[in-house]
């Protein structure tokens, strides 16, 4: 059967760069064409001698500007004798830039007595490059109004709804599995159940029949949902490296613009790109900057274009149009903020929470980004993952390279264990200030100071146990000192109040040596302030305000002139508030009093040493007499035994 010709070919369009190309091809014809560079130059002395020796054919003065020379035989015997480039009467031998008065008046006084004179002949010669060179700005002027002119009018498919220039095409990047990505779910350490969670969507876009074979939808949407830095977007570039299916990578500020319909128009182009992709992996990155609720703004006029942005994007995840064969993963860590409707299921159906890793995560994370360092025989990751608590993927990551930067700036060979200290210690608390000046007298309180957190929370059972304490300056502290705290999923009254007590330790021991308190403890009065405010506002801990939250999740409150509680419960609120810390405040006093000779001789060792560790308080307090349980992180399928078969 013969093949029907398509006579329906996309035509092929005349892009900007064939406008450099013809500015290029003006240049170079004016420079072959145009010049006669070839031809030699000479001075009105030579064409006195010549004439005078009757050597020159004749003149010819060229729009009164240029004089053209053509030499006789015996002028081309006697200057170019074996020249076989010059050529006799057909092209000029020399040239000279000459005035059209001179030029008349220096012959006739060469050529004065002799019986055949040469005369000047005048020619007008039009320089066609010349001209056009001299047209080309007010051309360039005309070829770029008409391609403005194109594009405003929407001439040619795919422009983005007609914008200028088409702004309103989507600005995702498409990336390339065998080039772009090389990123695997083996790359990704301490995500375990996030990976599950995204490996089934990446299952599905393989082996579609496993799963439609039963009834079953692929979700249409993922939202990954976390604080910053815990791997959010690098599990999304997993799931590019895994999946071999095209994938399209966008921030949410990239919908941004200043055009009004902009934003709404990258979206549907974005979409119809994913369309014609299917089955692909649209990944948007932040999607709080146009996912954010709408109508809570108060500033927000009635044509908001962030609005109209979310507003095409729930029309093209779950509209009218059919949409299969395309899965948006999002991330953010402003869950809160989002529109409801952006969160309904048909859209997000699922929304995996990406969790600061835990002692076990923390290992793995290490384990990675050590993969590529030169290590020590002395570092031990389990040790630097309890050295870690709270840290999250990118701070790990930051430790690694700031361990490795360490030991390069002393010269070692190998990173070791204290270069990953250091490390975890610059990060905490920010560069030393060795050379920071520092009188005796504010050295003296400022041990005095770290030393009492480090007694009131080696006294307290459920204050965190001590690691370090340092009383040189790092970033804004004059002093530092460093917790292992416990990682607790929920937290009693009793163990906030004894950590506000630690907290307030240091002030106390100012209070109780020198009998005056300093404003070095700012930091310390605001982090109890929000933790005696937390207790009372927020986790109904108080037992005069009583069990009521006025924790707002949805976010609503930020956007409210009022407070969610009279001005007598502000009243009860304030005063509970005070109370707490005061009882705090007291209870330190009483426990510093009681050990204030081992608060003196941990303060001088301070002072001697600028540095002590846990078995410093150990030799001076003791063993602390409380042992919490230890946990064990283990995954559920490994501790599920198997059962040993009945006879």
């Amino acid at each position: 059967m013969a093949e029907i010709p398509n006579n329906n070919k996309p035509k092929k369009k005349i892009g900007f760069y064939w406008v450099y190309i013809v500015l290029i091809a003006f240049f170079i014809g004016s420079i072959v064409f145009g010049s006669t560079s070839s031809v030699k130059e000479t001075t009105m002395t030579d064409l006195s001698k010549m004439l005078k020796e009757q050597d020159i054919e004749k003149i010819e003065l060229i729009n009164g500007k240029t004089a053209e020379i053509y030499l006789n035989e015996q002028g081309m015997r006697k200057y170019f004798p074996n020249d076989t480039k010059q050529t006799f009467g057909k092209t000029p031998n020399y040239t000279l830039k000459v005035s059209e008065d001179r030029l008349y008046t220096k012959v006739d006084e060469a050529q004065q007595g002799l019986s055949n004179p040469v005369e000047v002949i005048p020619i007008d010669r039009a320089n066609f490059w010349g001209e056009i060179i001299g047209w080309l700005p007010l051309l360039l002027i005309i070829v770029f109004w008409i391609l403005i002119m194109r594009r405003m009018s929407g001439g040619g498919s795919g422009m983005g709804g007609g914008q200028i220039f088409s702004i309103g095409k989507s600005k995702a990047q498409l990336y390339d599995q065998e080039k772009d990505n090389k990123t695997t779910f083996k790359d990704v350490a301490g995500l375990e159940e996030a990976k599950e969670e995204v490996m089934e969507i990446v299952d599905f876009l393989k082996n579609p029949g496993r799963y439609t074979r039963l009834g079953g939808k692929i979700p249409k949407g993922v939202l990954l949902v976390g604080p910053p830095g815990t791997g959010k977007t690098l599990l999304a570039k997993s799931v590019a490296g895994e999946a071999n299916v095209p994938f399209f990578s966008i921030s949410g500020s990239d919908f941004v613009e200043m055009f009004v319909g902009v934003g709404a128009s990258r979206v549907r182009d974005l979409f119809k790109q994913a369309k014609e992709k299917s089955p692909c992996i649209i990944f948007i990155d932040e999607i709080d900057a146009i996912g954010r609720a709408r109508g809570k703004n108060i500033m927000s006029g009635g044509n908001d274009e962030r609005e109209s942005t979310l507003n095409q994007l729930l029309t093209e995840m779950d509209g009218f149009g059919t949409n299969s064969g395309v899965i948006v993963l999002a991330a953010t860590n402003r869950a809160d903020i989002l529109d409801k409707a952006l969160m309904r299921a048909g859209r997000f159906d699922r929304q995996i929470y990406v969790e600061l890793p835990d002692l076990n995560g923390r290992r793995e994370i290490f384990e990675v980004h050590m993969r590529g360092l030169k290590l020590g025989t002395d570092v031990d990751k389990e040790f630097l993952a309890k050295q870690t608590p709270g840290f999250s993927g990118a701070d790990i990551a930051n430790v690694c390279n700031e361990a490795a930067l360490i030991a390069a700036r002393k010269n070692k060979e190998n990173i070791e264990k204290q270069d990953f200290l250091d490390a975890i210690d610059r990060i905490v608390g920010g560069l030393e200030k060795k050379n920071s000046v520092i009188t005796e007298s504010e050295k003296k309180v400022i041990a005095y100071h770290e030393a009492g957190h480090a007694t009131t929370s080696w006294m307290l059972e459920y204050a965190h146990p001590l690691v370090k304490v340092t009383i040189v300056p790092r970033g804004k502290a004059l002093g530092a000192a460093w917790y292992l705290p416990d990682e607790r999923q929920i937290t009693t009254k009793e163990q906030m109040y004894h950590e506000m007590i630690a907290t307030l330790g240091g002030r106390a021991a100012e209070q109780i040596i020198f009998g005056q308190i300093s404003t070095g403890a700012l930091n310390d009065l605001e982090k109890v302030s929000k933790q005696a405010h937390a207790m009372v506002m927020y986790y109904g801990l108080d037992e005069t305000i009583g069990n009521v939250s006025y924790y707002d999740s949805t976010g609503q409150q930020e956007y409210s002139f009022q407070k969610p509680f009279s001005e007598k419960t502000a009243e009860k609120i304030d005063a509970e508030v005070s109370k707490l810390i005061e009882s705090a405040y007291q209870e330190a006093l009483r426990i510093l009093n009681e050990h204030k000779d081992g608060l003196a001789q941990l303060a001088q060792k301070l002072i001697d040493k600028e540095v002590i560790f846990s078995d410093d308080l150990v030799a001076i307090f003791g063993e602390r007499p409380w042992k919490h349980e230890e946990r064990t992180f283990k995954r559920r399928n490994e501790e599920k035994e198997e059962k040993p078969e009945e006879a």
